[in-house]
C-alpha cells in the first residue's frame, strides 16, 4: 500500500486538538499513556507534558507527523541527556489514518531525529505485551526486545505485561534507520 506523503514536525498548540478524542475510553488512554495519564485526556495533561519540552535540554519532546496538514501521528521522546538515552514512549496514530502504513514510516523520522543527536546512544521503549501491531512495527525498526515486566500494570481488573525494547547508535547499519516489515514471534 502507497504510504501517503509525511511529515516530522514539532508538536504544536494546534496539533492537541483532536489528540484527546484518539482514546475514547481509559483501556486505549492507558494503552498509549501509560498508567499515569488521566482519563479522559484533557489541556492541562497536554500542557504538562508541552512544559518539559521547554530549554536548551529539554526532558521530552513531542513530535506530529502531518499528513497534507492533517496531525496523522504523535510521538514522545524522553531525554535522559547525562546518561545519553532517549525513551520512545505515547506513540499513536490517528484513527483516520490506522491501517495505512503510517507507523513504520512516522517512526522511522523520530528515530532518525533521535539518533542525529550525538548525545543519545540508545533508544528504549515500553510495550504492552498484548500490542502486537506497535510490536511488529518496532521491530522492523530494529529494536531487540531485552525483556518483560509480567504484570506490570493494574487496567480494571486485568493485569498487563510490559516489555521493554531497545535500539542502539551501534545497531544501525552504516548509521542509517531504515523500517523494514519483519515476520516476529509476537506474544498474544
Amino acid at each position: 500500500m502507497a504510504q501517503p506523503e509525511l511529515q516530522l514536525q514539532d508538536f504544536a498548540e494546534d496539533h492537541a486538538r483532536d489528540l484527546p478524542t484518539w482514546f475514547p475510553t481509559l483501556r486505549s488512554l492507558i494503552q498509549w499513556g501509560g498508567p499515569d495519564v488521566r482519563f479522559p485526556l484533557d489541556k492541562d495533561q497536554i500542557d504538562a507534558m508541552v512544559a518539559e519540552t521547554a530549554g536548551r535540554q529539554p526532558k521530552r519532546w513531542i513530535f506530529s507527523g502531518l499528513v497534507r496538514g492533517v496531525v496523522a501521528g504523535h510521538a514522545q521522546v524522553a531525554l535522559d541527556w547525562q546518561n545519553g538515552v532517549a525513551r520512545l514512549s505515547r506513540v499513536a496514530v490517528n484513527p483516520l489514518f490506522r491501517g495505512q502504513g503510517l507507523a513504520g514510516a512516522f517512526l522511522t523520522l523520530v528515530v532518525r531525529r533521535v539518533f542525529a543527536v550525538p548525545a543519545f546512544e540508545r533508544l528504549e521503549l515500553n510495550v504492552y505485551t498484548f500490542n502486537g501491531a506497535a510490536i511488529r512495527t518496532y521491530l522492523g525498526l530494529g529494536f531487540i526486545e531485552e525483556g518483560v515486566r509480567r504484570s506490570s500494570v493494574k487496567v480494571g481488573d486485568e493485569r498487563w505485561d510490559t516489555a521493554i525494547y531497545g535500539l542502539l547508535r551501534s545497531d544501525l547499519p552504516d548509521g542509517r534507520v531504515e523500517y523494514r516489515v519483519r515476520r516476529a514471534k509476537l506474544r498474544t
